[in-house]
């Protein structure tokens, strides 16, 4: 029956693929081989089937690598538009202290200004009094000197004839009285002139006053506004910052204050501003505003120092892996760490600023990369195929550190990635998903 079906099968084949024969031949005989349509058939579909499989391995691999190159850039771009963003931060927040210290130096001098022009304000209002007082007097002096006149005038026809007897007429004693009144009204005329000058002055310095005072509200209304607008960004700022540090079980004020006592100085701790408030206004709310503000810059400069420290980074850049194993227990036991798959060779990086405390191999890990990072913590990374780094070395975040392998206790080529504070294992994922806002 098999035989007969086989017949069949090469009758109905024949048409297409006709019956070939390979004849071999050597100096005693002549040998040959039958190609029936169905083992023709059979070749060109294992050639078919080989064909297929290499166009769809090559596409794959050639998908694969474009993904890779893919992911990195954008890796890379993300970093770069992290970096600007900090850098963009920091230029705003110079160019804002520049503008707020110019502008406390506007406010200083007009406060100078509102000073003097307050003391010239006080010196014509006393001149003016003893003016007054002066014209007050003279005033007096000539009424009393006026009601003499008259009283003499009246006297004059009773002492006619006494003054007759001494010898002085009473047309003297009239020029006499006269001459005395007359430079008496010059006198008060240019005590009054003195007078009005001083009362313009006093207007003229009062009116000055109301202009810088008018300038100076204006000035402090500028200053709250440049105040409201930092302290409103540094907000904005630094809220995303402390959420990742708090998602990854970290305290942000222990962090700041260790990076603060470690800290060796590239661009160095903002200072306070001091003002100086000479004969003026109190100015410490604007100045603990200000000195407020640069504490909360210092701080966001202690958070980035922070961030190149801390192992918020994958290892593997993103879109060469596939998350294969999570952290937590199976089959009775913890799987300290998570497993990402990919091929063998994939370039595995720091996530962090650290030292190398371990390269080398140790069973069950295989080839393994232990580094220390600041604050406690340790990374791991097992199962390489290659060590790129040596015990003692220092890396930094981002570095090449070693490739993806298969050593070890390992199904296949994957990075065994563990995170350790103060020892004890802990789950990488709270890391990378506290800084998936940020990055």
């Amino acid at each position: 029956m098999p035989r007969r079906l086989l017949d069949r099968a090469n009758s109905s084949l024949e048409r297409w693929l006709p019956e070939q024969r390979l004849f071999m031949k050597s100096d005693s005989s002549t040998r040959f081989v039958r190609l029936r349509p169905l083992t023709q058939t059979a070749a060109l579909g294992a050639v078919g089937m080989l064909f297929v499989w290499s166009v769809l391995a090559t596409s794959l691999l050639f998908i694969d690598r474009i993904s890779s190159g893919s992911a990195r850039e954008q890796a890379a771009i993300s970093q770069a538009a992290f970096e600007m963003r900090l850098d963009s931060l920091a230029r705003e927040r110079d160019a804002r202290a520049r503008e707020a210290s110019a502008a406390q130096q506007r406010f200083q001098t007009a406060l100078e200004q509102v000073s003097q022009m307050q003391t010239a304000l006080l010196s014509s209002e006393e001149r003016r009094r003893e003016l007054e007082t002066g014209i007050n007097v003279i005033q007096s002096t000539l009424r009393r000197t006026m009601n003499e006149r008259d009283t003499a005038r009246l006297e004059l026809a009773d002492a006619h004839g006494a003054d007759v007897q001494k010898g002085l007429s009473p047309e003297a004693r009239v020029h006499d009285l006269d001459r005395t009144m007359d430079m008496l009204t010059a006198v008060l005329g240019r005590t009054a002139a003195q007078r009005d000058a001083a009362a313009r002055d006093a207007e003229a310095a009062r009116l000055e006053a109301e202009d810088i005072a008018l300038e100076k509200r204006l000035m402090e209304e500028r200053n709250d506004e440049i105040f409201t607008t930092l302290e409103g960004a540094v907000q904005i700022s630094m809220e995303p910052l402390n959420k990742m540090f708090k998602a990854a079980g970290m305290n942000p004020d222990s962090i700041l204050s260790q990076v603060r006592r470690g800290y060796s100085g590239t661009g160095g701790p903002l200072l306070p501003i001091a003002y100086s408030s000479k004969g003026a206004l109190d100015l410490s709310a604007d100045t603990d505003r200000a000195n407020e503000i640069l504490t909360r810059l210092d701080e966001m400069n202690m958070y980035r120092i922070a961030v190149d420290r801390l192992p918020f980074a994958l290892p593997v850049k993103q879109g060469s892996f596939r998350f294969t194993s999570p952290y937590g227990y199976r089959w009775g036991r913890l799987h300290a760490g998570i497993d990402l798959a990919g091929r063998v060779g994939t370039d595995i990086h720091a996530p962090a600023d650290g030292t190398v405390t371990d390269a080398g191999w140790e069973n069950g890990y295989g080839n393994v990369i232990k580094i220390r990072h600041e604050f406690g913590i340790t990374t791991v990374y097992a199962h390489l195929s290659k060590i790129r780094v040596k015990a003692g070395q220092k890396v930094s975040r981002g570095e090449l550190i070693g490739d993806m392998g298969n050593t070890g206790r390992s199904t296949g080529p994957h990075l065994h990635y563990e995170i350790r504070v103060d020892g004890s294992p802990t789950n990488p994922m709270t890391f990378i998903k506290a800084a998936k806002d940020v990055f």
